[in-house]
């Protein structure tokens, strides 16, 4: 008598069930294999960015608003939540520690008093060559190993991912 085929259609047939990194994948993660190694990379970039980010005195995401700021000028604290793709919450958040930190200053607008302006100081603009060189550190431990074709193929596959999200996100909505 055989045994009955208990093998499930929806989850891959993966003998390895560690990433690359030997984390090992649960039996009950194989069926999102993708998205268990979207989480592991997400979770250890973030951590890397977190540890060249300290010696400079930011956190994870405060670079991305400075360098908004940077490059676009003052901004309406709405535009940035906006941009970046936040919440007002977390923004309002980040911006008070970059405010305390002497790194940006919130103003209202002067075309409108219920908009808060948010703007770099002189002490962020001296930090900027500094973010780019955390940001190029970071690119140097993202794309060890790979070649141009490879760097260029893993932006091609991300951008496919998130378009794939952003959409299923703005379905949602």
């Amino acid at each position: 008598m055989s045994q009955p085929d208990t093998t499930d259609a929806r989850r891959p047939n993966t003998a390895d069930t560690t990433g690359p990194a030997n984390v090992h994948m649960p039996d009950s993660a194989a069926i999102g294999a993708i998205n268990h190694a979207i989480f592991r990379v997400a979770r250890l970039h973030r951590m890397r960015a977190g540890q060249l980010l300290r010696r400079i005195g930011l956190h994870p995401s405060q670079e991305l608003v400075m360098m908004q700021l940077w490059d676009q000028g003052p901004q309406r604290q709405t535009d940035l939540v906006r941009l970046l793709g936040s919440d007002a919450a977390t923004m309002t958040r980040t911006i008070r520690r970059l405010e305390h930190a002497g790194f940006v200053r919130r103003g209202p607008s002067t075309t409108d008093k219920r908009v808060t302006i948010v703007e770099p100081t002189a002490a962020s603009n001296a930090l900027r060559s500094e973010v780019e060189q955390v940001w190029m550190d970071l690119e140097t431990s993202v794309a060890e190993g790979m070649t141009l074709t490879q760097q260029s193929e893993a932006i091609e596959v991300l951008g496919r991912i998130e378009e794939s999200l952003a959409r299923a996100t703005s379905q949602e909505a």
